[in-house]
């Protein structure tokens, strides 16, 4: 059993993703001895990257920006500006046979839309303007209201139900405040007319919409090299990095964590404690392992937190230049793609043959849903016959297919999460020595520098801080809208000692 040394911090770090790792580092920077427990056999967790046969690929597409000077600098202390490329970037819708560019090019919409129904759509989002729907607490509300009825069935409804599996009418508004706020249909508008390189800044004003932003930045052997990089670093500083080692309990007296106990790929358990405690495991589990059970009314909560489950289906294609985006979004409901990587565009470092395309096909389910349990023939052979619907690819050309699953990719915004969410905060409050970080531990749909801001305050709160994290994405204007005016990143990041400048500053978010 690993004992905490007297009277010095000795931190247990559950997950080696983006948020574990960061902490795991910002602890070496003091000096403060760390474990770091990860169940898998590589970091990064979804922002991982997979290699075959030379060939590297995502698990989705992970752009890099951030209005966090604190993470951006970690970003360039670790990783060297030569593997840090910058990327335009590129991305369309594909509806109807026909490819939309995003964001909205409004001469590409009419002629793509036809005038007819683009005048509809006009006539749709004016009646919303005079009767929105309220109260606003559904997903479908929220783009009603802020694009139209007509707009939202055709852009919105088939591809968010393909990504979460659920009506939009039971998804929960917040999931659209968070992800694409700032932006309606007039802001999209007056972004093409003021801002024809579609940068997502006006002329007039310096307010980006995060969603609309033209370039970010990336490592050029994909976002796993940057975790990969971390990894190496908190080794060499003598963080003890445990890989296949998974926490199967959470031991506490009821008022502070006192040991973990892990399971190898042996079969072996072992104790492990520390004096305090970060998780970035999916929350629902961490309640789940607690020993003794946390009370009845917890536990409830915790078991009606639910996840999407993410399929990659990576095909390499004996053809280059099939289609010029980083990623189209997929909108078509004959198929169940929701939506395409193409590699080659977001790093020629990551496809080893020029003369080849790397394709990865995102599929979105649940693990006990038959798109889950198929065979990996069965779905390379999907992924195959979609691509030709699509008229992106012929069957002669695909070499071959590699499946990758990633369990709990996105914690599920439906109508109970919040009322769930906010007992199991509560409850995870009432320890002394436990805070949980990153997009699974806090069941938040973060970004990967948002996570890493969580770990980074996380640390702060072990030496004396006393932050709640679980209020960043509450009251700033953190997501997809940014000024260059005081919000509560930067209060948060000043108690603690770390200021930003008030400029306009370059970013990362993983999509």
């Amino acid at each position: 059993m690993t004992k905490p040394v007297e009277n010095q911090k000795n931190v247990v770090i559950i997950g080696a993703g983006p948020a574990g790792l960061t902490a795991a580092y910002e602890l070496a920077r003091v000096g403060t001895p760390s474990v770091v427990l990860e169940k898998d056999d590589c970091v990064g967790g979804i922002s991982r990257t997979v290699k075959h046969k030379g060939y590297c690929f995502d698990i989705g597409g992970h752009r890099f920006f951030t209005k966090i000077k604190a993470v951006e600098d970690l970003w360039n202390e670790v990783l060297s500006p030569d593997d840090f490329l910058e990327r335009p970037r590129s991305s369309r819708i594909f509806y109807r046979g026909k490819f939309f560019n995003y964001p909205l090019q409004p001469f590409n919409a009419l002629s793509g839309l036809g005038i007819w129904n683009s005048i509809l759509i006009g006539f749709s989002y004016l009646y919303v303007q005079l009767l929105p729907a309220e109260p606003e607490e559904t997903f479908e509300h929220w783009v009603t209201n802020r694009f139209g009825k007509r707009l939202f069935n055709i852009f919105f409804k088939t591809y968010t139900e393909k990504v979460w599996g659920i009506p939009c009418d039971q998804i929960s508004a917040d999931w659209a405040a968070q992800r694409i706020k700032g932006l309606c249909l007039m802001t999209a508008v007056k972004n093409a007319i003021l801002s024809p390189n579609g940068n997502g800044k006006s002329k007039r004003n310096n307010k980006e919409i995060r969603t609309l932003i033209d370039s970010f930045h990336y490592p050029k052997q994909g976002p796993g090299m940057m975790w990969e990089r971390f990894a190496a670093a908190v080794q060499d500083k003598g963080c003890d990095l445990r890989m296949n080692t998974g926490v199967s309990k959470i031991h506490h007296d009821n008022r502070s964590v006192t040991s973990v106990e892990i399971t190898g790929t042996d079969g072996k358990t072992e104790s492990v404690s520390g004096s305090d405690y970060i998780s970035s495991m999916p929350l629902r589990e961490l309640i789940q392992r607690m020993e003794p059970a946390p009370p009845d009314k917890v536990l409830r909560a915790a078991n009606k937190l639910n996840y999407r489950d993410f399929i990659t289906v990576t095909v390499i294609i004996n053809r280059k230049d099939i289609f010029p985006d980083q990623w189209i979004y997929v909108h078509d409901p004959q198929v169940k793609v929701g939506r395409i990587q193409n590699f080659n565009n977001w790093s020629p470092f990551m496809v080893p043959d020029p003369e080849t395309t790397c394709l990865g096909m995102e599929y979105f389910c649940f693990e006990d849903d038959g798109l889950w349990s198929a065979s990996d023939d069965e779905l390379v052979n999907m992924a195959e016959i979609e691509l030709e619907y699509l008229g992106l690819v012929v069957p002669d050309d695909i070499a071959e297919g590699v499946v990758v699953r990633m369990p709990k990719a996105y914690p599920v915004y439906d109508g109970e999460y919040q009322d769930c969410l906010n007992i199991i905060r509560d409850f995870i409050n009432s320890f002394e020595n436990l805070q949980v970080v990153g997009r699974n531990g806090m069941h938040k749909y973060n970004n990967q520098d948002h996570s890493m801001l969580t770990a980074m305050l996380a640390v702060k709160n072990i030496f004396g801080a006393r932050i709640d994290i679980w209020t960043i994405n509450d009251d700033d204007k953190y997501h997809e809208e940014m000024d260059d005016g005081d919000d509560a990143v930067d209060k948060m990041l000043a108690a603690v000692g770390v200021t930003q400048p008030k400029v306009p500053r370059r970013v990362a978010k993983r999509k």
